[in-house]
């Protein structure tokens, strides 16, 4: 491109949080090139860079001026616009108005024998370097945070104070203004290492400016680093690291030259529960733990410094004191812990509120007993299995008062299973206790066995039952009590064990619970409510599975209430359509030519005697089926259902074949359109077809 050169835009910062600079990176790499796209404003690719404490986007072949433009709009006919006398219309006035010119600006042009009016504008070139203040202001402006922030006695707002501004077209300075700073060629390095300012000469030099002030400027430059340098450590060490994705991506953004060093710390905190020690490492500190060749947990851990690697000692020095404190803590609060049998914090849930209107946490365990009891009795577990869940359900949530999880709130349940062994409960209970909380997010595992299981399903249903019956629903995008992903948690469970209870009797369960305990609302609109919800969350979930929107909508018809149920036969439907579309046609075909004649008002009481030979035949298939359907749905045998449905196309198929259903004798024709009625009957116990047949 002629006449071009780069544009290089820094925005300088105190240090933004991980997670937001994440999302201001992805959307810094839309908003700079639309908004040069909305001035007219030619360019090239644009490449984005960021660290904790700055915000750069570079565009290439940024051309010297917007190119000179005619813009063109079509009007009403001239007929319109102006009467028989030649006078201009309010539609003539209206439409020049709005163009920016007068009437008489207005062209007329012949289209095919009409003629219309025309505005013609004239747009005139614009020198970019001119344009560029407003528009890169403007990319400042639009960038979105969760949380801002004012400072100084300026009203701009940001993530975090912005301490300098860079704005380079070429070697020209772009004098862009915000919060009382203007733009000039002065970058910043890192905080310690190489403060500055620095001079750019150019746009083209920003980065490797940058660059050579000891910030790595881009999430995947230093994410390689840090891989590296943990790789490294792993290969001296002979241990490997653990590095959550999330924890990673925290620290990717929490430093500008990031350093991968070891520290330790004392072999006597490794009798410490290794999930509190991770948590205090990983979560509270973003150290990332070790582990030797067997998986065990060494008393060895990555730091990624933000420091002068000169001084590896020091930093390593630093943060072994942090973890110390940290371990210590843990250790002091586990001990301290496990000198009271986990029962005895059962009486204390009474000091933690689980919801206002619902009552405390003691409160909820009392109910989580009685729904666990009701789900074990209609699954029909053996009376062993039955205790466990009973005392697992008692248990559950007494951690939550213990010094370790008050300090470390990620471990919930985790240690309660701790202190469980500890006080000798049975090791099913113990395993219930630590997850009962699962799944906590999608694609996490449930609990390993039946105990675990109904515990979880009976607190989830618990809490969604109970903020329902409060008005606490998700709305749109809220859902504080994350609820949405409890109901998920649910559905996962029931269609990974296909434990054989009723969601829907297992909802009525919970609110009978909630009415003893004295809390008044309407029961029917509230049952209503959370039955539609998990439906919805149910269909979502098939949806992603690739089943079309009909098929579920074909079944829900049938007036399916319970997810597991909807979740099976969407899918053996839409495996008939999608594997078996000849059995999918004789269902289609079978229920559309008898559902577009029948009359629902008639009923189905025909008179056998006065059936013909094919009328017979088909109220003998239709008799078939619906024995073979109502058996094959009491066994969810949904595909056997489909089977039995399709087996009606051959006879319908002589039926109409030889028979004319609107006979002009009213009581024969009345007959054989209550024949069809019993015919399409069958179909309405397992879906409307009739959502598909359009497909």
């Amino acid at each position: 491109m002629a006449n071009t050169a780069t544009l290089a835009f820094e925005i300088g910062t105190e240090e933004i949080p991980a997670f937001d600079l994440k999302r201001a990176t992805e959307q810094l790499a839309e908003l700079v090139p639309a908004a040069l796209d909305a001035v007219r404003i030619p360019h090239g690719d644009v490449a984005v860079y960021t660290s904790p404490r700055r915000l750069i986007a570079v565009v290439a072949d940024v051309a010297a001026s917007t190119e000179a433009l005619e813009e063109v709009f079509r009007g009403p006919a001239v007929a319109i616009a102006f009467d028989e006398a030649g006078r201009p219309t309010k539609a003539a006035e209206g439409f020049a108005r709005g163009k920016g010119l007068s009437v008489d600006g207005l062209e007329r042009r012949d289209e095919n024998g009409t003629e219309y009016v025309y505005a013609v504008r004239q747009v005139p070139a614009q020198e970019t370097a001119a344009l560029l203040p407003s528009v890169l202001r403007g990319v400042i402006d639009d960038i979105s945070w969760p949380k801002s922030c004012r400072w100084g006695t300026t009203s701009e707002m940001f993530s975090r104070p912005v301490r300098w501004l860079v704005a380079l077209l070429g070697d020209e300075v772009i004098p862009v203004r915000y919060a009382g700073i203007t733009a000039g060629r002065a970058t910043r390095g890192h905080r310690f290492l190489a403060p500055g300012p620095h001079e750019v000469a150019s746009a083209d030099a920003l980065v490797d400016v940058v660059r050579g002030a000891y910030v790595v400027p881009t999430q995947a430059e230093r994410e390689a680093v840090i891989r590296d340098g943990v790789a490294a450590i792993e290969a001296a060490c002979g241990a490997t690291a653990e590095l959550p994705a999330k924890t990673l991506t925290e620290v990717i953004n929490l430093s500008e030259y990031p350093t991968p060093m070891v520290g330790t710390f004392d072999e006597e905190f490794l009798k410490v529960p290794e999930e509190i020690i991770v948590d205090a490492m990983l979560m509270h500190q973003r150290y990332f733990p070790l582990y030797d060749a067997d998986g065990n947990l060494t008393n060895r851990f990555v730091i990624v410094s933000n420091g002068d690697p000169a001084h590896e000692a020091t930093i390593v020095d630093g943060n072994e004191r942090v973890v110390a404190a940290r371990l210590y803590d843990a250790k002091f609060f586990y001990e301290e812990d496990l000198k009271r049998p986990l029962e005895d914090y059962v009486q204390r849930l009474d000091e933690v509120v689980f919801q206002e209107a619902l009552g405390t946490m003691r409160d909820k365990t009392a109910r989580v007993v009685k729904l666990s009891a009701r789900i074990t009795a209609a699954a029909g577990i053996e009376a062993s299995e039955m205790r466990d869940i009973a005392r697992a359900a008692y248990l559950a949530k007494a951690d939550l008062v213990t010094g370790a999880v008050v300090e470390f709130t990620s471990v919930q349940g985790i240690m309660g299973s701790y202190y469980a062994a500890a006080a000798g409960e049975p090791e099913r209970v113990a395993r219930a206790i630590a997850e009962h909380y699962r799944p906590r997010f999608s694609g996490d595992a449930i609990p390993a066995d039946v105990i675990g299981q109904v515990v979880a399903l009976s607190d989830k249903i618990d809490t969604i039952c109970g903020l329902f019956a409060v008005g606490q629903a998700p709305t749109g995008s809220s859902d504080p009590f994350a609820l949405r992903r409890a109901a998920l948690g649910v559905l996962a469970i029931l269609e990974e064990t296909g434990l054989p209870i009723s969601l829907v009797e297992t909802i009525d369960a919970s609110l009978i619970i909630y009415r003893e305990a004295g809390l008044e609302f309407d029961n029917a609109s509230v049952r209503r409510e959370i039955i539609d919800f998990f439906i919805t969350r149910e269909k979502v979930a098939l949806r992603d599975a690739g089943v079309k929107a009909d098929t579920i909508d074909a079944v829900l018809a049938s007036c399916i209430e319970e997810p597991m149920v909807l979740a099976a036969r969407a899918r053996a439907l839409e495996a008939a359509r999608t594997h078996e579309p000849e059995v999918f046609a004789d269902l289609a075909t079978a229920f559309a030519r008898a559902n577009n004649l029948r009359e629902i008002g008639l009923g189905t009481g025909y008179k056998t005697a006065e059936l013909t030979a094919v009328e017979r035949d088909l109220s003998d298939a239709v008799e078939a089926a619906e024995e073979a359907v109502a058996a094959a749905l009491r066994e969810d045998r949904f595909a056997d259902a489909l089977t039995a449905l399709a087996a009606l196309r051959a006879p319908v198929d002589r039926f109409f074949e030889t028979t004319m259903v609107m006979d002009e004798d009213a009581e024969v024709r009345a007959n054989r359109l209550k024949l069809l009625n019993r015919f399409a009957n069958v179909f309405s116990h397992v879906a409307d077809f009739g959502q598909m047949a359009k497909k």
